[in-house]
């Protein structure tokens, strides 16, 4: 695997996880009602979570590798035309996040299993990762191999992704119910991410 492709899957991914979703949302609630100690619980839950949907995805696309490479080639267009859709519909989000503050007195363990379950039983999980992954694989390369590496690249960030915007939330609360705020992120998000849709139709043309 070149540095050029773990270091686009990495910027794509670092972008995607950004946009507030259910798991977001769940991460924020808790920590707007619960503080700071919310982060580490929440964070494991969501890289736990990530990690059932992402190996999921990956052995599913794995079967479509050894299939038919025009599918697969197909499979990666879609998927770029996705990160497009999503980057557009994120721009247009406007300046409103919602997340209520979950005020209920949960144990840490609770609080992990909750955000691992919404995590890796949100049906969107499982399809974005096979939208997103056939993007960055090299059906020439070691597919275990590059599992490998995408897990724990997708893993570390959605754990930073989720650990800070619990922290961001309990020592913030106004900028994270600030509309300015909010569309400025959303627009500099959906921005990102139309550019990482392009740049991987740009990177694959240039091989």
């Amino acid at each position: 695997m070149s540095l050029e492709v773990w270091a686009a899957f990495a910027a794509a991914s670092a972008v995607l996880l950004v946009i507030p979703g259910p798991t977001i949302l769940l991460v924020v609630s808790y920590a707007l009602g619960q503080g700071w100690r919310t982060a580490l619980p929440m964070a494991v839950g969501v890289a736990l979570g990530d990690f059932t949907a992402m190996t999921l995805s990956m052995l599913g696309i794995g079967a479509l590798l050894m299939a038919s490479a025009t599918v697969f080639t197909v499979l990666k267009w879609i998927g770029a035309a996705y990160l497009i859709y999503l980057g557009v519909k994120l721009f247009r989000a406007g300046g409103t996040l919602d997340a209520n503050p979950r005020t209920d007195a949960v144990s840490a363990s609770k609080m992990l299993v909750h955000a691992w379950l919404v995590t890796a039983l949100n049906p969107k999980s499982i399809t974005f990762f096979v939208a997103f992954l056939p993007q960055f694989l090299n059906r020439e390369a070691d597919f275990w191999t590059q599992m490998a590496i995408f897990e724990a690249t997708f893993l570390t960030l959605a754990f930073a992704n989720a650990f800070g915007y619990a922290l961001v939330a309990s020592r913030a609360r106004s900028l994270v119910r600030n509309p300015r705020a909010i569309t400025l992120f959303n627009r500099t998000g959906g921005t990102l991410l139309v550019g990482a849709g392009v740049a991987t139709v740009a990177m694959r043309s240039s091989h």
